[in-house]
This record gives structure tokens, sequence and C-alpha cells, in this order.
């Protein structure tokens, strides 16, 4: 367990004044384009709080975007760390290549949804990881076409934001992006009005059928819950019929579970939530407690298909990111980090719940375990509210809270606090939550 003090304590204003000077350096030496959700900066980290460089105790409800899902400096981890940091930092596994990758490999084989034979690739980031997916669906269908999502996010690198629905801030200035990328309607279930997720996914593959054809398309491209779009779910049915239809149309069904992966949804990984399984699975973020590592995991037919050196990466499935990716699942089996996902969404839908019922500018609670969003419009209709949403996320960091905002329209709050975070400092962060609202 961590030995950081588990309490939210504010002993400056936020930013401190330490935090301000390192603003300053930040300024002249750290490129503008990367943004900051807060200007506090970070000393330690463990359990549900963040301390700062002027001592405040921060409750994280982030968790890094859903990266430290076992918590912070968690013990197996770093004592794997550390003994993989004595033996080796690197040799590159296309050069010499060592056991930590091919155990990783054994567990994500043995953990990702579906009972056919599989194999696993490992590289460094998420976008990473969809890129790969692409070229691997590509080689093994001979076909070149991709469909993703609306309001859909897999990443900044070039063919990650063609996949990406939204302009600002991830796409916009840096095109042109890859060809042969197209978008379907997702199902929304908040704005979808009554439209169930079978006509839902029968919407979205009549305007595949228009946009490119099956005998076209390579895979589709999905996340079982999205990210960045907004915590959107959507509804029942929709997941298995896409699936249904790629199947029938030998077109590769890509679940990116980056976000959702690895206990965050109250299930091992998202799809398991509709029995589905995915042709290939992307991971990334919580799979070693902070330290870079992505993979694609799925079928064996079609994982195989690319030619020998066709996949690989100077610095993918790094020992060091081995040694704590197997630490991590290690801690999410041994603690029952899954169950805690369920008991940590139950209390936070019930407390946003509550605040949808006597606050009608809450329109929507939705999320799966700790994995929970409220989509925050004007009072007394349907319309995004993206100014009350950042006012409510800039109150509860002034209170020390990290929150995150989401969603196409900016009108999501979304929390992902670590598993490892107890009731009490849950219950206070959903508290400065609800009285920011509420003086809002």
């Amino acid at each position: 367990m961590t030995t950081l003090q588990q309490s939210r304590h504010l002993v400056t204003e936020l930013p401190g004044p330490v935090s301000l000077e390192l603003s300053k350096r930040r300024g002249a030496a750290v490129a503008r384009g990367v943004r900051s959700t807060m200007p506090v900066y970070a000393v330690r980290a463990g359990g549900g709080i963040v301390e700062d460089v002027d001592g405040n105790r921060l409750i994280d409800l982030s968790s890094g975007i859903a990266v430290t899902t076992v918590g912070n400096a968690s013990p197996r981890v770093v004592d794997a760390v550390r003994a993989q940091v004595a033996d080796f930092t690197h040799t590159c596994f296309m050069v010499t290549p060592y056991e930590q990758y091919i155990a990783v490999a054994e567990e994500l084989n043995r953990l990702t949804p579906g009972s056919a034979e599989k194999r696993s690739v490992l590289f460094n980031s998420g976008a990473e990881a969809v890129e790969n997916a692409v070229k691997i669906a590509r080689a093994h269908t001979r076909k070149t076409a991709v469909v993703a999502f609306d309001h859909a996010y897999h990443g900044r690198t070039n063919l990650a934001m063609a996949l990406t629905a939204q302009s600002m801030p991830y796409k916009s200035g840096f095109g042109p992006f890859a060809p042969e990328i197209y978008r379907a309607p997702l199902s929304y279930p908040y704005r979808d009005g009554e439209l169930d997720g079978e006509r839902a996914a029968m919407r979205a593959i009549q305007e595949i059928r228009r946009l490119v054809g099956a005998d076209n398309l390579a895979a589709v491209v999905i996340e079982p819950i999205q990210g960045e779009g907004g915590f959107i779910v959507p509804a029942e049915g929709f997941l298995p019929t896409l699936l249904q239809w790629c199947r029938e149309n030998n077109v590769v069904f890509i679940a990116d579970e980056v976000q959702t992966g690895f206990a965050r949804t109250g299930a091992m990984f998202a799809c398991e939530h509709e029995g589905i399984e995915p042709d290939l699975i992307c991971t990334a973020k919580g799979i070693a407690d902070g330290l870079p590592l992505s993979a694609v995991t799925g079928r064996a037919e079609i994982m195989d298909a690319p030619h020998p050196g066709g996949l690989g990466g100077t610095f993918g499935g790094n020992p060091v990111a081995c040694a704590a990716a197997l630490a991590t699942i290690a801690t999410i089996e041994s603690e029952g980090l899954v169950s805690r996902a369920q008991q940590i969404g139950q209390l936070i839908t019930e407390r946003l719940s509550q605040l949808q019922a006597d606050d009608d500018r809450v329109g929507d609670v939705r999320g799966r375990g700790a994995m929970i969003a409220a989509e925050l419009v004007k009072s007394g209709t349907t319309e995004p509210d993206r100014e009350l949403t950042n006012k409510l996320a800039a109150a509860a960091h002034a209170a020390g809270v990290i929150v995150l905002t989401a969603g196409t329209f900016g009108n999501v709050l979304r929390l992902l606090p670590p598993l490892t975070i107890n009731d009490e400092l849950l219950s206070e962060g959903l508290d400065v939550v609800a009285s920011s609202l509420a003086e809002l």
C-alpha cells in the first residue's frame, strides 16, 4: 500500500507558488501544443491521491486518463520494475529477444475475449496499436478501406487522426490524412431517441454499404465504450449485430480497448459486457501502470498474416514495461479489482443519478464500472452546455479534485478513479463535484 496520506489537503491556492514557477519554465522550454488539464506539478502519487510540488494533496478522479488503474507506484509494479532495471533495460526484441515479451503475450492471449488460438504483438502507445491493427487487417483481407465511427478517438498519429472524428484539438491543421478512411454513425442512446441497438447497427451498416461496400472493406474499428467521445455506451445489441455483419463479409472487427481495458469497466475488457469476441483487440493505457506499452491481440490466422519483419519497432515490448505489465495483471487478479471497479461504478452512478434527479442540467449519466460520465445540458433542453462543463471542472480543480472533460460537444464530465481509491476519498471527491455544480 502507498505511504502517501489518503486525504485531500490544500496548503496553497491552486496553482501554488512552486507550480507557478514551473509554469514559467515550461513556457520557455515546452512546445505550446502540449496542453495540461491542471497547472499543478506532481511529485508523488498513490491510492487516490496526487501530491503536488507545493505540498497540496489532490483527489485523483482521472488515473492519468485511465492509466494508473492499480494505483500509482503499485508495490508489485515497483518491485518488478526495480528488478528488471537492475538486469537490463533494452536489447530490442527484434535483435535479441527475451522472455518478458513472450510472457506478456501469453497473458494477453489468455485474458482477452475469445477461445480461439491467439497471437499478440507489443508496441508503445495506443495509437501505434490501432495503426498496426489496421496493417494486420489489410494484410489478412487484402482489402484497403477502414470504417470508424462518429465521436471516435483513436490517437494522434496520422492514420489514428484520420480515424478520430473530432477536429479540434486533435486534427485541425495537421492534414492531409491517410486515405481510405470512412465514417459511420454510432449508437448514442441519449441522442438516438427510440433507436435500439440492432436498428442503430443496421443504420451504420447501410451507411457502410453506401460509402465503401463490404468488398473493399478491410476493417471496422470501434471503441466498445467511447472515451474522448464522451463515454458513449452503444445500445445493447449494436456491437453484436455489427460483429455478425463483419464476420459474414470478411471484415476484421477491431475493438479499441485502449481506455476501456484491464478491469476499468467492471470486466477485464469492455467487450465482455455484450459477450462479443473481436477479431483483434487494441490495448494500452492500463496495461502497465504508467509505463509505455501497448498491444494488438487477436485470432492467430489474422495476426500471422503480415510477413516476418512487417511488424515491430525499436522500443515495442520494452522489458521494463513488460515487467510492469505482468505485475499489473497480477495485481488486478490477486486484489479482485474487476469487482472493485463494479463497486466504484455503483457508487459513482448512484451519486450522479441523484444529481440528475435534482438538477435537469445533468442530462445523462452513463458508463460502466470505474468509467462513468455525466453529460451536461442547458436547463430544460438537451442542448450541450460546454461552458457549464468547463466551469464545473475548473471549480473541482480549484477545490483539489482532478476531473476530466470529454465529448464531441465538450459537455461531458468524465470520472476515471484508480481502482485503489477508498470509498471515503471517492465520496469526498463526488461531494466536491456536487457542491460545485450547485454553486454554478
